[in-house]
Parts: C-alpha cells; structure tokens; sequence
C-alpha cells in the first residue's frame, strides 16, 4: 500500500512511496496539475523502518521544514476567504476571481465522488461554497461569474466525457456488424438518443446506467463465469478511470482558467495600438489597473497621446493613477470630475475600466462614470469600455440576485467632528439633519457605450449577451438555494 506524506517544503512536496498503480498516476496527475512538486520513492531505496516515518522524514527536513501528515481542510480554506471577504481584505474583480477559483480547485480536488453521477457530486460541492461566497460580499459579482464559470466547466467536461463514450460504443457496435456473417439487427444508438442521455448525464440515472440497461444484443455474450467476473473487473475500472478523468480534466480546465484571470490585463493591452493613435486626446476616470496597462501598451508602440485623468472624488484614485502615468513618462492632466463637461470637447476617446459587465451590455463602475458617459454622448466622443471576462456576469441589472451598489463610509466625505456640528442637539432626540450618501458604483446602460474590449477582442454592447453565453450555463443563473416553503 502506498503512503502519501504531504510535506511544507519550498514548493510543497509530496512523497509517493511503493508502486505506481493507475490511481497513483492519476492522483499525480491532479496534483501537479494544482502545482505540487512530486518524489515518487520506488520501494527498494528505502529501508523498512523508513516506511514507518522517522528516518524518511527526517532526510527531508530542512532549516524550518515541518511534517503535515493530513491536506488542509477545505471548510478551514472556504472560512477563511468568507471572511476577508466580509471584511473587504480582498476587493476588486480580479483579486477575488482569482481566489474563488484557487478556492473551488481545492474543493473539486478534495471532494470525494462515487461511480455515478460523478458531475452531479462536484456541482452540488461547488454550489454550496459558491452560495456562502456570494453571501458574503455579493457586491463582488465576479466571485458569482467564477463559480458559475466553474459549474460551467463541469458540465461541459462531463459532456465531453459522455460524448466520447457514445461514440466508442456505437463504433464498437458497428465493428461487431461487421464482423457477424448474418444479417443480425444490432440497435445503434440514434442522435436523439445520445442527447437524451447527455441531457440526463447531470441527474438520475447516470450514464453508468444508461450503458447497463441497454438491449443485450448490444452487449458482448458471457463465455464463461470466469469471463463474467474479468468483466466485472473491467466496468468497475472503467467507472474508477472515468471518475478520476472528470476530475482530472476539470481541474486542467480550471487551471487555464487561473491563466486567463492572470493575463488578461497583458491580453487587452495587446491591443492598445489598434485603438489609440497619434496625438489623441484620451479621457479616464478614476484608476484601473487595465486602463494603465493599456495606456502604457500603447505608449511602448511609439504612439504620441496626452490623457486627462478625472480624479475620481472622494477617493481621489485619479491621483495615483495621474502619477503611475507620469512615471511612465505619458503627457497628464489630472482636472476635477465637475470638470469633465467642460473638457469633453477636446477628447477623442473616453477610456475606462468597469466593475461588471452585465449581460444586456450595461456597466457597473465607478461612481462619476455615468456622467463621464453622458459627457461623451452629447459631443459624439466614443465610450470605450475596458474589461477582463472574468467580469462578464450573466445576469441583468433587475435581476434580484443583483447588488448593484453599495454606500460606503461618510467619513470619505466629511469629517467626523464636522459631522457632529451638524447634529440637532436642541430636540434631545440627537438625530441629524444632514444625512450623507456615499455610493460606490454607478450603472451605465448600454446605449451610452461605444466598444468593449476584453481579453477576446472588441465586441459592441448588442453582441455580449452571446459572448456571455459561451462561458455560463442557464442552470446556474441563480446559485442561491431556494428556500423551502413552511406549511
């Protein structure tokens, strides 16, 4: 029997002691696919008492190495981003897209699936972390996009899966007609049918089923009890192979995914040079790290630009971004958001990054963004908007799933002490006449952009509802689990 010892070496290293069976291989398979380093130790380099752990583990200690005997639980992982999640120490798109899906790699590696409805079994564990993530902070629509991209992924790696086992039974199928002498009927599965199971692969029965309960005349004739049983023997490996191949594949898929929401700034920016030419005037808002990037791509390519950067009140991120700019050597002007109407007229282009993307084509972005549109609208100056599709959300800004704002802190507009001066102490009661309204984001409908550009290309607003279609599933629309109905 092997033993698998999980050692906290700079990079982790697991050690695989004694022989290489299928499932070892395929448990390689996932965890280098997670990024783990492997030491396969054949059986004859180590002594007997190695196997017990002390000398074994002693050969790989190092200065500060230590001994974990058991993977990390999962449910300590999930606690844990929940709550930097609540606490916003992890915010914006990309940061916490990239954590859901390192997060939901871990739970679809460690979770333990049986012979049937393998799917089925990784999409309830993902939905049921996924609805705690999106309960935790749902202004970070692009935790929801993750786990319904991941949801996605599953299914699509199941159906391919399926796919591929009708095909090799059907083909199979046609070789034993044509290998009979007589002119036997041998049903071959039709298109409808191979739908219908494909259909049916996520839900009871599963495939495995599906196959048993097929005619027997499809079915290769038992010779022998001693054949039975080597058949037997076959269709539970090919039920172990094809569950450890579900998740094999799912965790590739997912660490593409990881790529793509790590380069999808690098992607957009590669195509800055088809977008900005020379001496243009270019506007933004606020600070984006696409926007930088993007601006900075172009300015590598020999384009001549100045951009005027609105500095984004109260936060004021238009400064750091007006500075990031400068450093780059790129001609700024930093003016007031109030100002931006006075100043639309000398633009060319309005840039700006987004929050979401939502599947009529509307933004949710920074607040001022919305009248930055308008601006651009009324002098006929193209909107263009900036925008990884790890932020393409599936749903639309009525959907009440949807959280599209947020009110963040008065004391990013005023003081405290200048807000106690305008309390009513006279009426004994101490409730203020000044309410203060900070938001967030603001939403800008579709009509008011121009041209989105992701890490797949340019797209008009009209075409990202089947864009957004590619990468979602409608089953997993809604992730929240509805509650039952109390008689």
């Amino acid at each position: 029997m092997a033993v698998l010892l999980h050692i906290s070496l700079p990079p982790i290293a697991v050690v695989l002691h004694g022989t290489s069976s299928s499932h070892e291989v395929c448990s390689r398979m996932e965890l280098r696919s997670c990024g783990i380093l492997f030491l396969v130790i054949p059986v004859c380099s180590l002594q007997p008492q190695a196997v017990s752990g002390s000398s074994l583990l002693d050969s790989f200690k190092g200065e500060g190495a230590g001994v974990e005997v058991t993977m990390p639980d999962v449910q300590s992982l999930v606690n844990e981003f929940i709550l930097k999640l609540k606490k916003r120490k992890v915010e914006g798109s990309q940061a916490t897209s990239r954590h859901a899906a390192v997060l939901l790699r871990s739970v679809i590696s460690q979770q333990r699936i049986g012979y049937t409805n393998q799917a089925g079994t990784l999409i309830d564990a993902v939905k049921a972390v996924g609805e705690q993530l999106v309960a935790a902070n749902p202004v970070e629509l692009a935790v929801g996009n993750i786990v319904r991209r991941v949801l996605h992924i599953i299914r699509e790696e199941d159906l391919s899966l399926t796919t591929a086992a009708m095909a090799g039974l059907n083909l199979s199928a046609l070789s034993d007609d044509d290998d009979d002498t007589g002119p036997v009927d041998h049903p071959v599965l039709s298109a409808a049918a191979v739908a219908a199971a494909s259909r049916s692969t996520l839900r009871p029965p599963s495939l495995q089923t599906l196959l048993e309960d097929m005619p027997d005349s499809t079915a290769v004739p038992h010779t022998s009890s001693s054949g039975g049983d080597s058949e037997g023997k076959s269709k539970s490996a090919d039920k172990s192979s094809r569950s450890r191949k579900l998740k094999h594949d799912v965790i590739e898929a997912l660490n593409e995914l990881i790529q793509d929401i790590d380069t999808c700034h690098e992607q957009i920016a590669e195509q800055a040079v088809e977008h900005i030419h020379h001496n243009e005037v270019i506007l933004t808002l606020g600070s984006s790290r696409t926007v930088l990037q993007f601006l900075c791509a172009a300015r590598e390519k020999k384009r001549s630009f100045r951009v005027f950067v609105a500095e984004g009140a109260p936060r004021y991120q238009g400064h750091l971004l007006a500075k990031e700019l400068v450093s780059r050597g790129l001609q700024t002007t930093l003016i007031t958001d109030s100002a931006v109407f006075a100043m639309i007229s000398r633009v060319n282009m309005v840039i700006v990054g987004a929050h979401a993307v939502m599947a009529n084509g509307g933004v949710i972005a920074p607040v001022g963004l919305n009248m930055v549109a308008l601006a651009a609208q009324r002098h006929a100056v193209p909107f263009v908007v900036l925008a990884g599709s790890h932020k393409l959300c599936p749903l639309y800004p009525h959907n009440p799933e949807v959280l599209l704002n947020e009110l963040r802190s008065p004391s990013e507009l005023l003081d405290f002490g200048e807000f106690s001066d305008c309390m009513d102490f006279g009426s004994g009661l101490g409730s203020p006449l000044l309410h203060v309204v900070n938001p967030s984001f603001d939403y800008v409908p579709p009509k008011l952009v121009s041209l989105f550009i992701t890490d797949t290309g340019g797209h008009n607003p009209s075409y990202m509802y089947r864009l957004i279609a590619d990468y979602y599933s409608a089953d997993d629309l809604v992730l929240q689990r509805k509650a039952a109905s109390s008689s």
